[in-house]
């Protein structure tokens, strides 16, 4: 049976990946799928950005929420989920044939492989460090943010369990309040969250 993706919360990445030593955190409790102090708002928004011209650090105010891109800011995970796809489709002796969106592909590997999922994870874990790296200067940019109030998401169409060994082994678990589709991040932090798609973007945000 097929797990539902879900939106992550900080304190769930270390949880699911206590032995992933990139990133420096410590597992911990597995929080519920939104924060105590900061309750969901709203069921899903449009995929619509909140940014249409102008700078972003005009934006910025302390407490702004952010929606970083996963793979074109943190960690591209596109290599390692092409890896695992060659690999699965030559021990399961099928060809798969799966969407470029991941999220539609995730069904279509519910009908060819069953349980694909801990398969997935297994491969990602072994194979990561080949692919993801820390990004020092992102990441500082990332807490400096979050030092300075800001709320940050992460968004990807990856499966969960990509997301969680990406975001592990780029070292920029500790930031993410919120991890999930982009209507997921934007239905936990607001409509109105400010979408970063690169690393230049991100470091445009002013601290004030």
């Amino acid at each position: 049976m097929r797990r539902a993706a879900g939106l992550l919360t900080r304190g769930s990445l270390p949880a699911a990946f206590p032995g992933l030593q990139p990133s420096g955190v410590v597992a911990e409790e597995r929080l519920p799928l939104q924060r105590r102090d900061r309750p969901g708002l709203a069921p899903e928004f449009p995929h619509r950005s909140p940014v249409c011209g102008g700078n972003l650090a005009s934006l910025f105010v302390p407490g702004v929420a952010i929606a970083v891109d996963l793979d074109g800011v943190l960690a591209d995970t596109r290599p390692l989920w092409d890896a695992w796809l060659e690999d699965a489709s030559r021990r399961a002796r099928v060809e798969l044939e799966v969407p470029e969106d991941r999220e539609a592909a995730a069904a279509v590997l519910d009908e060819a492989l069953g349980d694909w999922r801990p398969l997935l994870a297994r491969f990602a874990a072994d194979r990561a460090p080949v692919w993801i790296r820390p990004r020092a200067e992102t990441n500082s940019a990332l807490r400096r943010l979050s030092a300075a109030g800001a709320r940050i998401g992460v968004f990807s169409d990856a499966p969960r369990e990509l997301v969680e060994i990406a975001l592990a082994h780029a070292g920029a678990a500790r930031q993410a309040e919120v991890v999930g589709t982009l209507a997921e991040v934007r239905a936990a932090l607001g409509e109105q969250v400010v979408l970063v798609r690169s690393r230049e973007q991100l470091a445009e945000l002013p601290l004030r």
